[in-house]
């Protein structure tokens, strides 16, 4: 599995990886429709952005998996208000005005993405140490698998498995944290 930074992916070819796609984006995502088209309608909208996903596999790669995402989650409201009949022109640029810019950034929005970012870096250095290597190794110091297994001292194979541990388990951690 390919993840953003690491160089460009392929759209998921396997459930293993839609399912660690969808851990990995999967919250935000949430959070991205719940505010642009309600909580009651962020779980319908997550699963078809990755329906599309899947649709994709085995075309061409990907440089930014998340860019990707977003820009299909994009597209996604835009057939929902095609649907409900949001033709009109005035229609289109209010729909357009609450979708189509960056979020607000308040300042209760910097605290919050301070606070993610806090919890973010305390489950890094939670992670087993060789997993958090390895991961430290491949993000921070943007070293391929290959040089991370020579450094190692272990298998490219290896880098890879750490690499999924840690994404796994930075996944629950943060999605544990943002349930609370």
């Amino acid at each position: 599995m390919v993840w953003p930074g690491q160089g460009r992916a392929k759209a998921a070819s396997t459930d293993a990886e839609l399912a660690g796609w969808m851990a990995q984006y999967g919250p935000g995502l949430r959070r991205y429709f719940a505010r642009r088209a309600g909580a009651d309608e962020a779980e319908d909208l997550v699963q078809e952005v990755f329906l599309r996903l899947q649709a994709r596999a085995g075309d061409d790669p990907v440089d930014n998996v998340e860019g990707y995402l977003f820009r299909v989650a994009r597209n996604v409201l835009i057939s929902r208000y095609r649907l409900k009949g949001f033709n009109s022109l005035a229609d289109r640029e209010a729909w357009t005005d609450e979708i189509g810019g960056p979020d607000e950034l308040s300042p209760e929005r910097i605290l919050i993405g301070k606070q993610e970012y806090e919890r973010l870096i305390a489950a890094i250095f939670h992670l087993p140490p060789r997993a958090r290597a390895a991961f430290l190794f491949h993000r921070f110091e943007n070293m391929t698998y290959q040089a991370i297994a020579e450094r190692m001292g272990i298998a490219k194979r290896s880098v890879k498995e750490l690499m999924q541990r840690a994404i796994d388990r930075l996944a629950e951690e943060m999605e544990r944290d943002h349930v609370r």
